[in-house]
């Protein structure tokens, strides 16, 4: 399978686990939320390790997997509670900004300069951010702006976005200093026991439902998380991380038509044509590179 069908099959796990995840866990606190997905992950991710040749991985991998673990168990944790506390349509768009702000850390870490193009897929981003809340423009010209500061599921996902055009590239250099299902296998089991170990500091609600009553949800949500997995590594390390990403972002449209279809979520075409315009922008960034 090549790179791009790989890539389109991660955009699609990805918007149904999102849409699984907010639709069969969200009565739950995000910390439950986020328990409940990863540990759906591990059986299929021991599966993969088991069935997967003998890999040693280097001191290159272990440094990155360590420098990228407390990032993503911030991001995911905030992932969890942006999906809870905000429509899909509303929240989900805004990780259209982490090619935005993988232009910023490009040109901290590598010195990468913007071409026009960049630029111009930047402001098509923000311009999509802006058409997201299009109706509240009856409340002025800022009106959308401000609808983005209320909605906190809006800039939980726009925080996630920096922390990911961080992890990203520490992502792919695991994956080039072992393999993709070794590192997709590997790196879950690991931010598995690091999201579970911290259960005591959760201050959970005994009243909460079990970790495992909805068993048969948690097995699909597993598989199609494991999924999304493995096709994000195996794709990436096949072609420019930038290009990967580009198509994968296609999630957010997806994530749009899931937020109609399953909850009913108001003033669809405003935002899907938001988010329509938002993945341009990441197109433009990542071809014009």
């Amino acid at each position: 399978m090549t790179w791009f069908l790989l890539s389109l099959t991660a955009a699609l796990c990805l918007a149904t686990a999102d849409a699984m995840t907010k639709r069969f866990f969200g009565d739950l606190a995000p910390y439950r939320m986020g328990v409940t997905r990863i540990v759906a992950i591990a059986p299929w991710m021991v599966l993969t390790l088991l069935f997967l040749p003998a890999v040693v991985p280097d001191g290159t991998f272990w440094l990155a997997l360590a420098a990228a673990l407390p990032l993503e168990v911030t991001a995911f944790f905030l992932y969890m509670r942006a999906l809870k506390l905000s429509p899909l349509s509303l929240s989900v768009p805004f990780l259209a900004f982490t090619p935005v702000f993988m232009i910023l850390t490009g040109r901290l870490l590598l010195d990468e300069t913007i071409t026009a193009g960049g630029a111009t897929g930047i402001a098509l981003i923000v311009a999509g951010a802006y058409v997201l809340n299009l109706s509240k423009m009856k409340t002025g010209l800022l009106g959308p702006i401000r609808a983005v500061a209320r909605e906190p599921g809006s800039w939980i996902m726009l925080s996630i976005s920096v922390l990911y055009a961080v992890t990203a590239p520490l992502g792919k250099i695991a994956v080039l200093h072992s393999n993709p299902w070794f590192f997709a296998a590997v790196y879950n089991l690991v931010l598995t026991v690091v999201i579970v170990s911290l259960w005591p500091l959760a201050g959970n609600d005994r009243n909460a439902p079990g970790l495992f009553s909805r068993p048969q949800a948690m097995l699909m949500l597993g598989l199609v998380c494991s999924v999304e997995n493995v096709c994000h590594m195996m794709a990436i390390a096949q072609v420019e991380a930038a290009y990967m990403i580009a198509i994968k972002r296609l999630s957010l449209l997806l994530g749009v038509v899931y937020g109609a279809w399953w909850f009913g979520e108001q003033n669809i075409r405003e935002r899907l044509a938001g988010a329509a315009i938002m993945v341009a922008g990441v197109f433009l960034i990542k071809w014009s590179q």
